[in-house]
């Protein structure tokens, strides 16, 4: 089956034969799901489409109003959402997976319509801040405007949210008064497309503002104008490509990445085994370890405890590890399914027989796994891999097995945990545990450039965090450096981010009407 795309508000098939399209496959059975593929398909118009109807649909619209538009979607996913669960065991996903994607989704879309009927005002654009006074009198003064921006978001997201990275993007877009052009990964792309059918058939958004485009955008590289945004989730290889494409350059198209990175949880020194504290700290990492089979670019890649407390640390980890159960994500009891593709699964086992090379797998197999109601040969199943290894080695810091793998690393001190944080490029999280308040500030200071956001648990807090992998609609998630450089969320401020900010030099009373209009 061919998957179609959503383009001029109305569904195309494309122009190529399903033996020439890409194969996507069930990653429990191994079962032909679809083919993707973009051939033939009238990007040029569709573009055209999205700036203009769409773009000028959203744009005569209030802040308050485009709110509406996302409570509206919100409701039509909510409606449907267990169509979604259904499809997510096709991608391995168990259900507190799916739900993790989909309602994460749905509660972004919600936050977002709340948040800007609080912080925005009921108008089309917005004068920030008090005016300037520029001149000795009165009657010059300075603000700054900000608009929509007459352009699209092309929105090209990873294979691991389906539903959640889509759903995240368009609710800031459309605030923005951007329409949005979905380009899902191939691996996951059924699962965007029925999303955006839900979506569709409620007929809740202004012709234009959403379109879907299920294979290669490569040639829409070129399409992409001045007052466009390329929004990027995936690897940080491909955000490298797409940063230096000659179009982007030449037009200036503001660029947006989130990509992968080797997130880090840092026990503190104060934290002792056995206490309560350090229980929590071995929940969280197991925690991002099993959660969609790790395949969370926020998921902890590096955990790094006290050279004294090591041995404890991978003991307890791997006898939490030995209790997960993995299989059919269907099956009663599993806790952990598949990753998303066979060529997945061998990416990760490449990449922690690299990383073992600089020490040992303590537990886990990445060539055998038991797993319940499937086949482990046609799925593509692995086991929970936790490695120790030498710190100061390069892989750890450098090769992220997008999986369910963590490597546990010994620091000597302070200063050598801060430094191999620091050893990851830029991330977009990392977790510090303990109870230490002199020490957790002064590892802050030191790690918060390195990072986009940090996870600080203690005793006080340790019943109520959402989590080291949960971004949040009202706090920035992106990272610097190797995780990219970009920043998506971040509550309004996100979306004033996705306008046009403009200074205005005027007078009292048309600034008053701006105000008014």
């Amino acid at each position: 089956m061919l998957l179609e795309s959503y383009l001029q508000d109305t569904w195309a098939a494309p122009t190529t034969t399903e033996a020439s399209a890409a194969d996507v496959h069930d990653a429990v059975t191994g079962e032909l799901v679809c083919r993707v593929s973009s051939t033939g398909l009238d990007l040029v118009a569709a573009f055209d489409h999205a700036r203009r109807a769409g773009g000028q649909a959203l744009r005569v619209l209030t802040f308050h109003q485009r709110a509406d538009l996302l409570d509206a979607v919100a409701a039509a996913v909510r409606a449907r959402r267990e169509e979604l669960y259904a499809l997510s065991t096709r991608a391995g996903a168990t259900l507190a997976d799916a739900r993790h994607d989909v309602d994460g989704g749905i509660r972004v879309l919600r936050d977002y319509a709340t948040r800007t009927r609080t912080e925005l005002p009921d108008a089309p654009h917005l004068l920030e801040g008090p005016a300037e006074r520029l001149a000795r009198g009165e009657d010059f003064l300075g603000v700054h405007l900000v608009t929509p921006s007459p352009g699209l978001m092309l929105q090209v997201n990873a294979f691991n949210f389906p539903v959640w990275a889509p759903l995240e993007k368009l609710a800031q877009a459309l605030l923005a008064g951007l329409p949005s052009v979905i380009k899902p990964a191939t691996p996951t792309a059924y699962l965007t497309e029925h999303l955006v059918r839900i979506v569709t058939d409620a007929g809740v958004l202004p012709p234009g503002s959403l379109q879907l485009v299920v294979g290669s955008v490569r040639p829409a590289l070129d399409l992409l104008q001045e007052q466009d945004i390329l929004s990027f989730t995936g690897s940080a290889a491909t955000a490298q490509t797409l940063r230096t494409h000659p179009n982007l350059v030449a037009r200036s198209v503001r660029f947006n990445a989130e990509a992968d990175s080797v997130n880090a949880i840092v026990l503190a020194p104060d934290v002792t085994p056995g206490t309560p504290l350090f229980e929590a700290f071995v929940r969280e990492v197991v925690t991002e370890m099993t959660v969609k089979a790790g395949q969370k670019c926020t998921a902890i890649r590096r955990v790094l405890v006290p050279r004294e407390h090591e041995a404890a640390a991978l003991d307890a980890v791997a006898s939490e590890l030995a209790g997960v159960t993995i299989g059919n994500p269907a099956a009663e009891g599993v806790r952990m399914g598949a990753v998303v593709s066979l060529a997945q699964r061998d990416d990760v086992r490449r990449a922690v027989r690299r990383i073992a090379e600089s020490g040992r797998l303590v537990h886990g197999d990445p060539d055998k796994v038991r797993v319940v109601d499937a086949d482990p040969q046609r799925g593509a199943f692995l086991d929970t891999l936790l490695i120790s290894a030498d710190p100061d080695a390069a892989a750890p810091h450098e090769v992220e097995p997008f999986g369910p793998a963590a490597t546990v690393l010994a620091y000597r001190d302070t200063a050598h945990a801060m430094e191999l944080v620091a050893r990851g490029r830029g991330s977009l999280a990392a977790s510090l545990v303990g109870d230490d308040l002199a020490w957790t500030t002064a590892f802050v200071r030191e790690a918060a450039p390195w990072h986009g956001r940090l996870h600080l648990m203690d005793s006080a807090n340790m019943t109520q965090t959402t989590g080291h992998g949960s971004p949040l609609p009202a706090l920035r998630h992106g990272g610097p450096g190797r995780a990219g450089g970009g920043s998506e969320m971040a509550g309004t401020r996100g979306v004033l981010d996705l306008m046009q900010r403009t200074a205005l030099q005027a007078s009292p009373r048309l600034l008053d009407t701006l105000r008014t209009k």
